[in-house]
C-alpha cells in the first residue's frame, strides 16, 4: 500500500481530542484499521476518529464531511456521517473527522449469513443513494468515469500480474464491457469505493455502510461492481430487483448497465490484485471478484 505520509497513533489522537474536543479526550483510544488513505481509531465505546495517512486523502475527507451529512437521511443503512470536524492541529496537517461507531465486522472477514437477503439490502441501499448528484458534488479521475477510460490502468496492472490471471480471458471480459453504451444520464451519486470491506454484517446481516472518501458522482455501474465483489451469481436478480425497487435508474440495472458493472467489477479487482500484496484482506477480495466475473 502507499506508504503513510504521518503516523497516525493513539497518542496523535488524544493530542488533537484534547486541543479540540476535550470533553472526548479521556476516553479510551485503539487504532481500528488503516487503508491506503485514512486511518480508523476508536474513541470510547460510541465513536471513532477518522485521519488521513496521506495528504492526498485529505481533499477526498472533506468531501465526505460535506456531502455525507446530506445523503445520510435517505439511506436505509446507517453510514458514517461525521458527528464533529476536526482541524490541522501540532503534528497533524490535516482536517479530521470524528464519526459513530458503527457495530460489524467487514463482509470480507463476517460474510452475511443470508446472501439473498443480502442482496436485497444491497440493492436497497444503492438505489436509494443512486439519485442526481448536486451540480458541484465531487468528481473522481479513476471512479463514475466512462469505463474506457480505466483501459491504460487496466493494462498496467495485468503487466503487473504477469502469468497470475489469465490475460486472454480478462480481455474478452473487457472488451465486450467497454464496448456496452456508456452513461448518458445526469451524474449520480456513487460511493465510489464499494466492496466488502466496506460493508459491515452484525448478527448475520449488513448492518451499515463505512469508508465514503471516495465520494462522488458519475456512472452508478461503479457501485454497482459490487454484485460479482459479495454476491453469488443466483443473488443477482433479487439485487438488481431490489435496486430498481428503490428508486435505482432502470437504465443502470439493464443489460448495458450490467455488462459496465461486470467490467468495473473486474477493473477493480485487477487493482487489488497488483497493489496488495501488503493487505490480505482486499488480496483476497481480488482473488474472489475475478474468479466470479471470469466465471
Amino acid at each position: 500500500m502507499p506508504a503513510a505520509e504521518v503516523d497516525v497513533s493513539p497518542d496523535l489522537v488524544r493530542r488533537l481530542l484534547a486541543a479540540q474536543q476535550p470533553d472526548l479526550a479521556h476516553l479510551a483510544i485503539e487504532v481500528m484499521a488503516h487503508g491506503w488513505d485514512k486511518v480508523m481509531c476508536r474513541v470510547g465505546d460510541v465513536l471513532a476518529a477518522r485521519l488521513p495517512r496521506r495528504e492526498v486523502a485529505a481533499r477526498f475527507l472533506v468531501n465526505e464531511q460535506r456531502w455525507l451529512p446530506v445523503l445520510e437521511p435517505r439511506l436505509p443503512l446507517p453510514v458514517p456521517a461525521p458527528a464533529r470536524v476536526g482541524q490541522p492541529g501540532p503534528g497533524y496537517p490535516w482536517p479530521w473527522s470524528i464519526v459513530p461507531f458503527l457495530p460489524g465486522q467487514v463482509a470480507s472477514r463476517n460474510p452475511p449469513a443470508d446472501l439473498r437477503d443480502a442482496a436485497v439490502s444491497l440493492g436497497g441501499f444503492l438505489g436509494a443513494l443512486h439519485i442526481p448528484a448536486a451540480p458541484d458534488a465531487p468528481v473522481n479521475p479513476s471512479r463514475g468515469v466512462p469505463l474506457a477510460d480505466r483501459s491504460a490502468a487496466v493494462t498496467q496492472n495485468l503487466s503487473v500480474l504477469g502469468g497470475l490471471v489469465d490475460r486472454r480471458a480478462v480481455m474478452r471480459v473487457w472488451e465486450a464491457a467497454i464496448a456496452a453504451p456508456t452513461w448518458d444520464r445526469s451524474p449520480v451519486w456513487l460511493h465510489g469505493d464499494l466492496h466488502p470491506a466496506n460493508i459491515l454484517v452484525h448478527r448475520g446481516r449488513i448492518s451499515g455502510v463505512i469508508d465514503f472518501g471516495d465520494i462522488t458522482s458519475g456512472d452508478p455501474a461503479t457501485d454497482l461492481s459490487v454484485a460479482w465483489m459479495l454476491l453469488p451469481a443466483e443473488c443477482h436478480d433479487a439485487f438488481r430487483n431490489a435496486y430498481r425497487a428503490a428508486g435505482g435508474y432502470e437504465y443502470a440495472a439493464s443489460e448495458d448497465g450490467w455488462a459496465r458493472a461486470r467490467g468495473w467489477a473486474l477493473a477493480l479487482s485487477l487493482v487489488f490484485l497488483a497493489h496488495s500484496a501488503d493487505n490480505r484482506p482486499l488480496a483476497e477480495i481480488g482473488h474472489h471478484t475475478i474468479s466470479a466475473v471470469l466465471a
